[in-house]
C-alpha cells in the first residue's frame, strides 16, 4: 500500500502529464491546422496569430505565435494567481511555459501542408476548433489552463454557473472580429466563429462527460462492510436508509451513494468483493451539489421592503 505522500506525488505527476498531452493537442491544432489555413481562432493564440499575420506571416518572417503568446500571458497569469489560488497558478504557469515552447517548436517543424487542408478553410476551422477544445478540456479537467481567456472563463465559473465554453466564446468574439483589419475579408471572421463554436462545444462535451454524476442504491445484508470500504477506499460518502422488504416483511438497510460516473466501476468492485449477491441500482443524475461535487453558485436575493 502506497503512503499518502507518495500517492499525492503520483497524482500530481499524472495531472501534469495529462495537462501536457492536452497542450500538445492544442498547439498542434494551431501550428498544424489553423495557422497554415489562415484561420483566426480565439484566445491569446488568436491574438498571437493576428500579430503573426500583421508582421508578415509565413512568407514575411512574422513573429512566431509562441513568443507573443508568452509575453501577453504573463499579466493574465498574475491576475489568475491571486484570484483563483496558488495551485491553479502553478499549473497555469507550467502550461503557459510548455504551450509557448510547443507552439514555437511545432510552428517551425510542421510543414504547412501536413494535413492537406491548406485551401479548405471550413474543414480547417472545424477540425482545428475541435482539437483546440479537446486540448483545453484536458487542461480544465486537471485544474489547469492554457492561459489567456481560459483564465477569465475559470474566474467567472468560480462564482457563477456559466459553462466554460460559453464564457470563452463571448470573450473571444472581439478577437476574431478584429481580424477584419488585417485580412479585410468577412469570410475570415465567419471561419473564425466556426472555430470558436467548435472549441466551446468540444470543451463542454468533454467536461460534461467527466463531471457526470450517478446515484447508486445498494441493498445487502453486509451493508456495514460495504459502506466502510466505500468511505475508506473510494473516498465517497454513504447514506444508510431504513427500508422494508415487502415480500419478506423484514426491515433492511439501504445504502445510497453519489459519485462521478467514472468512479462507479471501483465501487462495483468493492461491492462484488464483499457481497456478490448484493442488489445495485445505478441512476444518472443531472446535477449533484455539495462537498466533493459542484458548487451551487447563486446570486443572493436582496430583501425589498414594501413602502
Amino acid at each position: 500500500m502506497l503512503e499518502p505522500r507518495t500517492k499525492h506525488i503520483l497524482s500530481e505527476v499524472k495531472s501534469y502529464v495529462i495537462i501536457s498531452i492536452g497542450l500538445i493537442i492544442y498547439s498542434f491544432a494551431w501550428a498544424g491546422i489553423l495557422i497554415p489555413g489562415n484561420v483566426v481562432g480565439g484566445g491569446i493564440p488568436g491574438v498571437s496569430s493576428l500579430i503573426f499575420y500583421a508582421t508578415g506571416g509565413e512568407a514575411g518572417g512574422g513573429i512566431p505565435i509562441g513568443y507573443s503568446y508568452f509575453v501577453i500571458n504573463v499579466v493574465l497569469v498574475a491576475i489568475g494567481f491571486f484570484i483563483i489560488g496558488p495551485r491553479f497558478g502553478a499549473k497555469t504557469i507550467y502550461a503557459m511555459a510548455f504551450n509557448s515552447l510547443a507552439l514555437t517548436v511545432l510552428q517551425k517543424v510542421i510543414p504547412p501542408d501536413l494535413m492537406g487542408l491548406y485551401d479548405d478553410k471550413l474543414l480547417s476551422a472545424i477540425l482545428g476548433g475541435g482539437l483546440c477544445g479537446l486540448g483545453i478540456g484536458f487542461c480544465f479537467w486537471q485544474g489547469g489552463s492554457s492561459g489567456g481567456t481560459d483564465i477569465i472563463a475559470m474566474i467567472v465559473n468560480k462564482y457563477r454557473n456559466v459553462s466554460l465554453g460559453k464564457v470563452i466564446m463571448f470573450c473571444d468574439i472581439v478577437i476574431i472580429g478584429s481580424s477584419i483589419f488585417i485580412f479585410h475579408n468577412v469570410n475570415t471572421i465567419v471561419y473564425g466563429y466556426v472555430t470558436l463554436v467548435m472549441t466551446g462545444f468540444t470543451i463542454d462535451l468533454f467536461l460534461q462527460g467527466n463531471r457526470q454524476s450517478c446515484q447508486l442504491i445498494i441493498i445487502s445484508k453486509k451493508y456495514p462492510d460495504i459502506a466502510d470500504r466505500i468511505v475508506n477506499q473510494a473516498r465517497r460518502g454513504v447514506t444508510v436508509l431504513d427500508g422494508t422488504g415487502w415480500y419478506t416483511k423484514q426491515p433492511q438497510k439501504v445504502l445510497m451513494v453519489f459519485c462521478r460516473k467514472n468512479e462507479a466501476p471501483a465501487i462495483y468492485r468493492i461491492i462484488k468483493e464483499v457481497d456478490s449477491g448484493a442488489f445495485i441500482s445505478n441512476a444518472s443524475v443531472s446535477g449533484v451539489y455539495g462537498n466533493g461535487f459542484e458548487d451551487l453558485k447563486l446570486k443572493a436575493k436582496k430583501n425589498s421592503k414594501n413602502s
